[in-house]
């Protein structure tokens, strides 16, 4: 799970020019509301660095990832998966009690597989195919498996719902802000998500609220892309039906595995 941050930008950061697709991890930063002359980022943990950036493209878009981003998510997300984990009774051998990812395990996990049905799978091929309430004994066949994992994401996803539906969650510091800012200034935005569709719309229209949600020029989750981080598919297809030339988009990051993107891409990055 991240930690509280923020980013520094202003409108009059978005109006100046960026050369590349940039990433950045919002990890460490914070939102100020001094204006900057430049795009810059700061870290709050240590004596402040300004990191700056300006070239001979003008930034159109920002992309936002969601979960660690707009929303200090992986803890609910880890909450859900074991609430389903204990639900279904999931045991994998040789332990007797329901499997139950502890935080430090998840923070691993989330920056090493994107996706929450990747993560189950990757995980019972290490540890072994559990038993549980749907199959007594641990599945042998892919069909048996599939419906497994099946089983299990629609079961976390409704329940990570009604957590979000709690009304105890909220946006991380600065987001909504920037957000309208960006608007102001004439940049587009999108929000991309590894999550089901279902439950990233419900977070968004609960925690943006409904104006921004449907004033977004682009928003794309799980389901709308094959494959998932650290293949950079989601944000290329974002910048596609933006319009706009990857190289002109900043993307909005925080985990390591999204960071792993700029690895497949030419695209130029902002380590934080």
């Amino acid at each position: 799970m991240s930690s509280p941050s923020t980013l520094i930008i202003s409108p009059q950061n978005l109006s100046s020019t960026s050369s590349s697709l940039f990433y950045y991890s919002p990890k460490f930063l914070t939102f100020p509301t001094k204006k900057l002359s430049s795009l810059s980022l700061t870290n709050t943990t240590a004596k402040p660095r300004p990191l700056s950036v300006s070239a001979s493209r003008s930034l159109q878009a920002l992309i936002f990832y969601c979960d660690g981003v707009i929303l200090e998510s992986e803890h609910l997300h880890r909450q859900a998966y074991n609430d389903a984990f204990a639900h279904f009774n999931v045991r994998c051998p040789p332990s007797s009690q329901p499997l139950n990812w502890d935080l430090q395990f998840y923070d691993v996990l989330q920056n090493l597989i994107g996706g929450g049905k990747p993560k189950m799978r990757w995980y019972f091929k290490e540890h072994g195919w559990p038993s549980s309430t749907i199959f007594e004994t641990p599945p042998e066949s892919d069909e048996e498996r599939a419906k497994l994992i099946d089983t299990f994401q629609d079961w976390k996803t409704e329940r990570y719902k009604e957590i979000i539906k709690s009304g105890t969650v909220e946006t991380r510091p600065g987001v909504l802000r920037l957000m309208d800012e960006a608007k102001a200034a004439g940049k587009m935005l999108a929000v991309c998500s590894a999550a089901t569709k279902s439950s990233v719309v419900l977070c968004l229209e609960n925690l943006i609220g409904m104006e921004r949600f449907k004033g977004l020029d682009c928003f794309l989750a799980g389901d709308d892309v094959k494959e998932k981080k650290p293949d950079p598919l989601i944000y290329l297809t974002a910048a596609k039906r933006l319009g706009v030339s990857e190289k002109d988009c900043l993307v909005v990051e925080d985990s390591v595995i999204g960071l792993q993107v700029k690895l497949l891409l030419s695209g130029k990055w902002i380590p934080c």
